[in-house]
């Protein structure tokens, strides 16, 4: 098939791109480069810079002819930068998002898969997420992607417009090939934060909150490898050419790992101290996110295969080849 990739030179864009050529699916990409490096793009695939709500930008993508369906991943994804800035997370998320779907029904384009969080479940108390848990963000960016998340499925019901949500928790890790990584600045991820001071770039890692409802008090995630996150779209699309109806699905492994723990299991990984400081809590964030699979495992036959061993080994063996991230060179 022939798809379209906004964002797709961001972290988990640029390896779903490569998947998508792997699988042998013609792509072509637009992205604003607010947070993407251009460099990621593999050679052959047409980069087109612009806002994935631009129809005028989209039509350039499409010159050579409308794709088969649509990868939508561009995004603002910082909670505490929507906290501070919240309006520019709705115009970003929502606004760009609606122009994307307007153009796709005009054109007659007629699937997409969405790239969602977990952030829009808030808070929940149950230990493990599935998608029937009421969603109640806590924070801007949280909000703004569960309003796209419903935009779809009013317009899956108005328009032949199929969209599956995939609702990411933590994505980390890296290409296993040492290609591909997570590059942004400043980081606000917890594993690029960890090799930021592993490699003396930070002074020490920051704990912000030590008394959450939590067995060690600090906050627990779900982190599910990136190649994992692009090997769910793929599945989704599979689902969505075969007849499948448009739905949301959680992904992650079903396991959490604390703050605490992940400081241990990158010392480990780096065999450096990773010194810490205790901080408050962060306003929007909530203390426990894992997610419940299973749907996507029932639904999709897609399930996680990399744990967090190697989600820290991929992405330590990417930071240390490419220590200020995208300045070297991407080998193709």
């Amino acid at each position: 098939m022939h798809i379209l990739v906004t964002g797709g030179v961001g972290y988990v864009g640029s390896h779903l791109v490569r998947a998508l050529r792997d699988a042998g699916h013609g792509v072509v990409i637009v992205d604003d480069l607010s947070s993407g490096h251009r460099q990621t793009a593999p050679a052959g695939v047409e980069l087109h810079v612009g806002s994935c709500g631009d129809a005028e930008v989209l039509d350039r993508a499409a010159a050579g002819g409308l794709p088969d369906a649509v990868m939508h991943l561009a995004a603002k994804c910082s909670v505490e930068e929507s906290v501070a800035a919240p309006q520019r997370y709705y115009r970003a998320n929502l606004s760009d998002s609606l122009g994307l779907m307007d153009w796709m029904v005009t054109r007659g384009v007629p699937w997409l898969v969405h790239s969602s969080t977990c952030a829009v479940y808030g808070a929940p108390r149950a230990q493990r997420i599935d998608e029937g848990v009421c969603a109640r963000p806590m924070n801007p960016y949280g909000a703004s992607k569960l309003a796209v998340d419903l935009a779809l499925q009013a317009y899956d019901d108005a328009f032949d417009l199929r969209a599956v949500s995939l609702r990411y928790f933590n994505a980390a890790g890296a290409h296993p090939d040492g290609t591909l990584g997570e590059d942004k600045t400043p980081a606000s991820n917890l594993i690029p934060i960890l090799f930021a001071v592993a490699l003396g770039q930070r002074d020490a890692v920051h704990v912000f909150g030590n008394d959450y409802p939590t067995p060690d008090g600090t906050g627990v995630r779900d982190y599910i490898h990136v190649m994992d996150l692009a090997a769910a779209h793929l599945a989704a699309l599979d689902h969505l050419a075969g007849g499948g109806r448009g739905e949301v699905f959680n992904l992650g492994t079903g396991v959490g790992h604390s703050v605490r723990e992940m400081v241990q299991r990158a010392r480990a990984v780096t065999g450096e101290p990773l010194p810490t400081r205790e901080a408050p809590r962060r306003a929007g964030d909530p203390p426990h996110l894992v997610a419940d699979p299973r749907r996507a495992a029932a639904t999709l036959g897609w399930r996680a295969r990399f744990d967090i061993d190697d989600i820290l080994s991929d992405a330590w063996r990417w930071r240390v080849a490419h220590p200020h991230g995208y300045a070297v060179e991407v080998a193709q």
